[in-house]
């Protein structure tokens, strides 16, 4: 299912402008990278001990990149111009663009950004404003500056400045489509030098792809070029210097003659410029790289429809390979950064094309697989180019463009050991957000049916329209149906989606199935048939009812009431999977760094040993489907001591999970500080978790559990998402008392992942 498909247009914008707005305002943000609490701290960071550092890069100014922050930021610039479909909307309009680029170089790469929006349109004035204020950066990335003052504004600044500088905008999107081109023509059995090329459209992407596609073995002359007058041709006048290289010795004048006989369409235009028509026209195995957006120059299923033999990308995430600059950027800037570049020359442009190339070819990860739901990614015709989600992109990518930096003598600074610099890629991407973004990526691609409980909440409805806009799930709301109407009136929440009232006539039928599954269930323990004909009037009890019938997918309960009071029903009435004694919960911790998880952190007051061997390997089982290898500490107040009767319980279950599970990694008692922190692990050498923390941590109480997983949440220093219930046959979780729109987003999308493991593994 597309994102968009249940999106409404003015829901949307709203919600737009209210991500935009909520506190704190925009989109990025300073914080400080050193100690600061402390008198001391800031006489080291300001006066007098800031005069140090000034007075080292005096006399030595590439010690810039040791005592100051430029190494690792990138200053976003434009004078909005060309803003995205919007065209010339000025430069404070253009801002909110500039931060998202911003968040993107954060989130991808771990690079900081100063959005800086220049109200100048001169070329002259707009390069000296950038000349003064590039000594601030490690490097430049110019942003939605139109054409043809961007090719000069980008060759003069180039020439001027000695950090990496590229116009995105062209460059980018050459870099990622020629990455794709090479890949297509593999698949097609086509040759480069031989191939035939109409590019339709001739602004800065248009140009600086075509020059990269050249700069690969392209021939110039087998390249049409068009633009909104048609082909560019021997005969146009009044063409821009870019436009001139292109001319080309022919009488075709219009897209339509151009595209008979060809083998590569390149799209760099306006949407469904393309008819069935001009695409049957071309060679065997088109290929065909429709970029416009959102909509392509000929749409996706049109052109299969048309054509069996396409070999197609768009710009779009819905369709197979997607040709989106933030395969490229990001990691192009890291690489560059990290050696210190004086610029971002051709070789390290084709490092990078050829990086993400052979990245493609690969054989895919699980986690990648995971999280686009899809039984199998193989290079082929539907998958050409690496997903964004591809955690390898930032390795594989960076390091190339480093070496090319280095080898073509462009870098101030050397890397000794690649496979050391990898690594550090790797933990610098550890962040949380990726992670949400995956699953929910994952849920998109295959959405279940989720009942949310409570449903008359200001949190739970924000919840249900983000689930049904963003196509995570297909949203039902449980409750009082006329009081739930009322709520989303005064909410101004307009949703189309069904609202299931225990109570109302058009439930008549469900109550008496459903009262009949709960007295066979609880006749013998104390539940009669008025109570069975009572209860099921009940959303507590309804909720789960509807489950266990089929009639949802997963359920999503609490919010407003005691975890206890609502996790009875659920208990009642959902059965146990094979195997399980006792259920146990989990949170999913959402840290700077990697995901932790905390178990069990609900439910089981004083587990024995045994217990905790129960919820060690629901854990280990929760924690793989969400394609991460578990790394299991079992917590205690002493390290591998086993003194205290807690302790002792702990290494009993340490002793059995050993024995019975010798391929498992874990390990304890254990103190859980030592067991994220890889140099206090290397005290242990005995230990299964080797030097690598661990990422799963079993507490020897429900009280230690909940009290850390909850002091963490007060202190919003890491995004909570759970208590992820563990054991049962089928997805339902309970909320947290006043759990956020995020925590409830979030959760539901775990039961949808939850349901498709589910399906999948019938």
């Amino acid at each position: 299912m597309s994102s968009k498909t249940h999106r409404d247009e003015k829901n949307f914008n709203q919600a737009a402008l209210d991500y935009h707005k909520a506190e704190p305002k925009g989109k990025i943000e300073v914080i400080p990278s050193k100690p600061h609490s402390s008198q001391r701290d800031l006489s080291l960071a300001y006066s007098p001990g800031v005069a140090v550092p000034c007075m080292e890069i005096h006399n030595n100014p590439e010690t810039v990149y040791d005592y100051t922050g430029k190494g690792n930021l990138v200053a976003v610039i434009s004078n909005g111009t060309a803003v995205l479909g919007l065209g010339d909307i000025g430069a404070e309009a253009s801002k909110p663009v500039m931060e998202g680029k911003g968040l993107l170089f954060k989130i991808f790469a771990d690079i900081n950004v100063f959005d800086i929006e220049i109200n100048e349109k001169d070329p002259e004035k707009f390069i000296q404003i950038v000349k003064g204020i590039a000594p601030t950066f490690g490097g430049i990335n110019l942003e939605d500056i139109k054409a043809p003052e961007a090719f000069y504004i980008e060759q003069k600044l180039k020439e001027e400045l000695d950090i990496p500088l590229m116009h995105d905008d062209q460059h980018g999107t050459a870099i990622i489509s020629a990455a794709a081109l090479i890949n297509s023509l593999q698949i097609a059995n086509k040759n480069i030098d031989e191939v035939k090329m109409v590019v339709n459209g001739a602004g800065a992407a248009a140009i600086a792809c075509t020059n990269l596609y050249i700069s690969l073995g392209l021939k110039r002359e087998n390249v049409l070029m068009c633009d909104s007058k048609g082909v560019i041709n021997h005969k146009r006048e009044n063409l821009t210097p870019e436009k001139i290289d292109f001319i080309a010795n022919t009488d075709l004048e219009t897209l339509e003659d151009a595209v008979k006989g060809s083998d590569v369409f390149i799209g760099l235009s306006k949407g469904n410029v393309m008819t069935p028509e001009m695409l049957l026209s071309m060679n065997e195995n088109p290929i065909v790289f429709a970029l416009a957006n959102p909509d392509p120059e000929i749409a996706y299923d049109l052109a299969f429809e048309t054509r069996k033999d396409v070999i197609m990308a768009t710009g779009r995430s819905d369709y197979p390979n997607q040709v989106n600059n933030v395969l490229g950027f990001p990691y192009i800037f890291r690489g560059a950064l990290d050696v210190q570049a004086k610029g971002i020359n051709e070789e390290m442009k084709l490092a990078a094309v050829h990086a993400i190339a052979n990245l493609a070819k690969e054989p895919v990860p699980e986690a990648v697989i995971l999280a686009y739901n899809v039984q199998n990614l193989q290079f082929g015709r539907e998958y050409f180019i690496p997903k964004p989600f591809d955690n390898r992109l930032i390795t594989k990518v960076s390091s190339a463009v480093a070496k090319a930096a280095i080898e073509s003598g462009i870098a101030r600074k050397t890397i000794a050991d690649f496979d050391e610099y990898e690594n550090q890629l790797l933990d610098r991407m550890g962040r949380d957000e990726k992670l949400v973004r995956m699953m929910q990526s994952r849920a998109k691609s295959n959405p279940k049916r989720i009942t949310l409980g409570n449903a008359e909440e200001y949190n739970v409805l924000k919840a249900a329209q983000i689930l049904y806009e963003e196509g995570i799930a297909f949203p039902s709301l449980l409750g009082d149906k006329k009081y739930i109407k009322e709520q989303m009136e005064r909410y101004g929440i307009n949703l189309d989606i069904p609202i299931i009232d225990p109570s109302d006539d058009d439930q008549k039928e469900n109550r008496k199935r459903y009262r009949e599954t709960l007295w066979k269930l609880r006749q013998r323990k104390g539940m009669n048939e008025y109570k069975a004909k009572r209860y099921v009037r009940q959303r507590d009890y309804f909720g789960p009812l509807m489950l266990r019938h089929g009639d949802t997918d997963g359920l999503i309960v609490g919010f407003s009431k005691n975890y206890t009071s609502v996790l009875r029903p659920v208990l009642e009435i959902i059965e146990k999977d094979k195997g399980v004694d006792k259920v146990a919960a989990m949170m999913m911790i959402l840290s700077e760094k990697k995901p932790i998880f905390f178990a069990d952190t609900s439910i089981n007051q004083n587990p024995t040993a045994e217990d905790l061997v129960n919820i060690a390997k629901m854990a280990e089982m929760t924690v793989k489907s969400f394609a991460i290898e578990p790394r299991i500490a079992m917590l205690g107040f002493e390290n591998f001591a086993a003194i205290s009767d807690t302790s002792k319980k702990v290494a009993k279950a340490v002793s059995i999970l050993h024995e019975k599970y010798p391929k498992m990694i874990v390990d304890g008692e254990i103190q859980p500080d030592f067991a994220m922190n890889a140099d206090h692990l290397s005290d242990y050498p005995f230990s299964k978790l080797g030097t690598t923390p661990a990422n799963t941590f079993v507490f020897p109480n429900l009280e230690s559990a909940n009290l850390s997983y909850k002091i963490i949440r007060g202190m919003k220093v890491a995004q909570v998402i759970g208590p992820i219930l563990m054991g049962l046959k089928q997805p339902v979780h309970v909320l947290q008392m006043r759990s956020s729109v995020d925590e409830i987003v979030n959760l539901a999308t775990v039961a949808v992942l939850d349901a498709q493991r589910r399906e999948n593994k019938k």
